[in-house]
């Protein structure tokens, strides 16, 4: 039996990926905005590209504000980008 794979729409470029190589951006009950590495967290989530375009865009148009009807700081875009970073070396 061929197992499924979980696909996800990036909120910037709205091209259907596999979860696995997109990152996921979550709004928390409590407000709180941050990158879940595990996929697991409880909580809003908006899924981004793992590729400096899409990152790039996102932080150009505010996507994740949209997204999330509130203001996303700058952190949550450089931590984005260190990981694209960390993933290329």
């Amino acid at each position: 039996m061929v197992k499924k794979i979980p696909m996800r729409m990036c909120t910037v470029c709205r091209e259907m990926k596999p979860k696995k190589e997109l990152f996921r951006v979550v709004k928390n009950n409590e407000g709180n905005i941050f990158v879940d590495l595990t996929f697991k967290a409880n909580g809003r989530g908006a899924y981004i590209c793992r590729c400096k375009e899409c990152v790039e865009k996102a932080k150009k148009a505010k996507t994740l504000n949209k997204q999330f009807e509130c203001q996303v700081g700058d952190e949550i875009y450089q931590q984005l980008t260190d990981l694209l970073n960390e993933q290329q070396n």
